[in-house]
């Protein structure tokens, strides 16, 4: 034979011990339904963790039950402040979960900046955002190559271009959608959000505004781009706005006149404002009185890049309850202020802030400091021509407390000091990159007042900063140890 192999001794029934089951088999199978139920699960659970594969172990195949949600059990009211308590930086991975996930953060979203007319326009806008409370739809007015490399930014607006864009240097004019189409997408904005706070929008009609005002009675915050004088008629249906801001014509971008007209037709409308800017607006004195007059709540009043004529400073007197005022950007302050008789100081008025303003001509210069005479705060900040002359006329402002110093070049060490000496209320000032302010040239007068400030931050300049460890050693030098003539 090939092969042999040995039969096995079949064992007599008498030598069979019986086997009884054990006891979790017994248990398992008089189970009830729940106890199996629980048991399966568990089951399912101990499968689906990792664990370490046993060779003898046999593969079985489990059973598989559907994946379950346990959110789904939760109400939406709950779990949208489960999900309002998460950081925003989750808000995008939150939305990708599920629809009904999707659905409910775009429940919690209060502020959009709409990039697109489209989403608007097909409703999407209202169906994904439908809490919305403050919407932003200039990016969205304009059509522009979003995938353009090239951006061209100002402070009030970025559009970006191609390569060969427009040589008239009226870039938005050139993109900007029809005032009709805007108007139409206003109309459905205003319908499906009555309580919206804040808008802005630029290139819309009197129409579009009158939609806004008789829908939205919350609406407390405006900002109108490319308006003029028209457009301002739509605005007194605006009743309870509180913070306006118009932008009439910017450099290279779009061109519009606000004139004495569209400045009288907003005060007239518009009693409740607290907060005012105009930027890049036409007008004279009869427009700013009427500001004056017509909105007593004002208190805080920006004025940026004017083209006002000259003697409008004077009627910055009728403005009762104003505390701030700033200027920024602005070629002139008021080339013809006109005789003293008519420049009455401002009592109320507290805080005065210059930025990137040109303060060459020393009538107009003069002319603020008085009508700005009870002034307590006073900032100065990369202005240009404000040297030892100009700032002397401050010495006028006796009840100032605060003296701010930024990017002024011209002020020299003495000149600061013939002015701060003469204030004693002083309590507070700062200087930084004026360079022409020296430490070694800070007399023992201006330093003993320096020891009683309240708050003091002195960076004059660059070499102000460095360290005594390492002074004296040469840095800071024109190539005093690293550069050598050969």
């Amino acid at each position: 034979m090939p092969f042999s192999a040995e039969i096995p001794e079949v064992p007599s029934p008498q030598t069979v011990k019986k086997r009884f089951p054990s006891w979790s088999k017994l248990w398992v199978k008089n189970a009830k339904k729940p106890l199996k139920h629980v048991v399966l699960t568990m089951q399912v659970q101990s499968l689906s963790s990792p664990a370490i594969k046993s060779p003898k172990t046999p593969k079985t195949l489990a059973p598989t039950l559907p994946n379950f949600d346990p959110t789904l059990s939760l109400p939406d009211p709950i779990l949208l402040k489960i999900l309002s308590k998460l950081p925003d930086s989750q808000r995008n991975s939150n939305s990708l979960v599920c629809k009904r996930w999707l659905n409910l953060q775009g429940r919690l979203f209060r502020s959009v900046k709409l990039l697109d007319w489209k989403f608007i326009e097909s409703g999407r806008l209202v169906i994904r955002f439908p809490n919305l409370t403050r919407v932003d739809l200039v990016p969205g007015c304009l059509v522009t190559p979003q995938n353009s490399a090239i951006l061209l930014s100002h402070r009030v607006v970025s559009v970006h271009i191609e390569s060969g864009f427009s040589k008239k240097w009226k870039l938005c004019e050139d993109c900007l959608l029809p005032a009709k189409l805007i108007d139409r997408g206003l109309k459905l904005l205003a319908s499906s959000y009555p309580n919206l706070r804040k808008l802005s929008v630029i290139g819309t009609s009197e129409l579009g505004l009158l939609n806004v005002g008789e829908e939205c009675s919350t609406l407390q915050e405006l900002e109108l781009h490319k308006c003029n004088d028209d457009v301002l008629r739509g605005i007194a249906a605006c009743t309870n706005l509180q913070v306006l801001r118009l932008v009439g014509k910017v450099d290279g971008f779009y061109s519009s006149v606000v004139s004495d007209i569209g400045l009288t037709i907003m005060a007239q409308g518009c009693k409740r404002l607290v907060k005012l800017e105009l930027n890049g607006c036409e007008g004279s004195f009869d427009g700013i009185k009427a500001i004056g007059q017509c909105c007593q709540m004002l208190e805080e009043f920006t004025i940026c890049d004017h083209r006002m004529d000259g003697g409008w400073l004077a009627g910055l007197s009728y403005f009762e309850n104003l505390k701030t005022l700033r200027f920024q950007s602005c070629k002139r302050i008021d080339p013809s202020p006109g005789p003293d008789d008519y420049l009455v100081c401002c009592q109320a008025l507290e805080r005065l802030h210059l930025q990137k303003c040109q303060v060459r001509d020393k009538k107009s210069l003069r002319a603020l400091f008085m009508v700005c005479g009870a002034v307590r705060e006073m900032v100065f900040q990369d202005c240009w021509g404000l040297d030892n002359d100009m700032f002397s006329l401050a010495s006028t402002c006796r009840r100032v407390e605060l003296l701010s110093l930024e990017g002024c070049s011209l002020l020299t060490t003495e000149g600061l000091a013939s002015v701060i000496l003469s204030w004693k209320e002083l309590q507070s000032l700062g200087v930084v990159s004026c360079k022409n302010i020296k430490d070694s040239e800070v007399s023992p007068s201006l330093s003993t007042l320096f020891s009683v400030f309240k708050e003091l931050k002195w960076r004059p300049d660059t070499k102000s900063l460095l360290p005594s460890s390492i002074a004296g050693i040469g840095m800071g030098k024109k190539g005093g140890k690293f550069f050598k003539r050969m």
